[in-house]
């Protein structure tokens, strides 16, 4: 499908911003709950997640406060998932200074859906540079065979978005894969419009595994797609494949383009679908019902699972069908990334098999 470099060490490098995510227990509100869960994240790393668990090398490039507990915490559960990490350490300096950001999310039961606030006063992340890298030796004598980026870490701050086009034109040079993951944040973007629309169209260019949904492909690229929102998702699958055809024509170089279809009907139960573009062809995952414990990046479940198929060499569909089920299967467990214990459990999920395997 894709031609992937031969040589490299890692399948994956993942530029991020890692961080901590508290979810209050036994899916309660935020605002009334005294008692949370602690899980490292971020929404470029959930990606590496399904290769990492299903055995491919991973590398996560980011940045830690020094001396922290919560950079340790992060760097013990990186190694936990059998990810590689690099990056600068940077002083705290004062109680004012730098820090990992904190993710607030109440996942939702029921008729209340979830709500999510980020806290990224003085986040680390936002410092990335690759001045902090050696890109020639990541990039040239290690190798990538895929980097992927999302909007998050793109929109970070002016040094992130510099960051991932510097990061991307150096992966590019030397035989790797662009994977970019468009995720519009619109509070990050807020007085930036004009540099982050130029920012990520540059990166889009370069890129050859474009994603993203009807609001990321209109407010990111000033691409026409069909109303957001998600209500009677089924019926506008002819929209998202004529959005699809006008994001081809202006990313000709792009190979692969892929969109996720979700309705809501509970925090519980949701449709779930897909569709992936390669060449002239779709490949569609009509809306199918999936239960769901905590929502919280399925998306980036589907992309892992769709960029493990590009990586084994799979055909457009079977990757595609991998994607759908890795993002269901993110959907049912409490972190916000799928940990698959091997390609059957995924396997089971597509063919809609739950019968207890013993």
């Amino acid at each position: 499908m894709i031609e992937l470099r031969n040589d490299a060490k890692y399948a994956l490098v993942i530029p991020t911003s890692m961080g901590t995510r508290l979810t209050p227990v036994d899916h309660q509100p935020f605002h009334c709950s005294d008692t949370f869960k602690m899980q490292a994240t971020s929404a470029e790393s959930n990606v590496g997640s399904v290769s990492s668990f299903l055995g491919l090398p991973v590398k996560i490039l980011t940045a830690f406060v020094k001396d922290s507990p919560i950079a340790r915490f992060i760097k013990d559960d990186l190694a936990r998932r059998h990810m590689d990490y690099e990056g600068p350490e940077f002083e705290q300096a004062t109680p004012w200074g730098v820090r990992h950001q904190i993710n607030m999310a109440d996942s939702g039961w029921g008729s209340r859906g979830p709500r999510v606030q980020n806290d990224r006063a003085g986040e680390v992340g936002r410092l990335l540079s690759v001045k902090d890298f050696d890109l020639d030796r990541i990039f040239r004598d290690e190798g990538a065979k895929i980097v992927h980026m999302s909007g998050l870490i793109a929109a970070l701050s002016e040094e992130t978005s510099q960051f991932c086009l510097e990061i991307a034109r150096a992966a590019k040079k030397h035989g790797a894969r662009i994977a970019f993951d468009l995720n519009h944040r619109a509070s990050f973007w807020v007085g930036r419009e004009d540099e982050l629309s130029a920012a990520f169209k540059e990166i889009a260019s370069l890129s050859d595994i474009l994603i993203g949904n009807e609001e990321d492909f209109q407010l990111c690229l000033d691409i026409q797609g069909p109303e957001a929102g998600g209500k009677d998702i089924g019926a506008k699958v002819d929209g998202f494949k004529e959005m699809i055809g006008r994001v081809k024509k202006e990313y000709a170089d792009t190979t692969l383009f892929a969109t996720t279809l979700r309705e809501v009907e509970s925090a519980n139960s949701h449709m779930w679908g897909a569709i992936v573009s390669h060449g002239t062809e779709f490949t569609v995952v009509e809306p199918r019902e999936i239960g769901v414990l905590d929502r919280i990046g399925g998306g980036d479940g589907f992309v892992g699972g769709l960029l493990y198929g590009v990586l084994n060499g799979w055909d457009v569909e079977k990757s595609t069908q991998f994607g759908w089920a890795t993002g269901a299967l993110a959907a049912t467990m409490l972190t916000d990334y799928g940990q698959p214990a091997d390609e059957d459990q995924v396997w089971s999920i597509w063919q809609g098999n739950a019968r207890v395997k013993r």
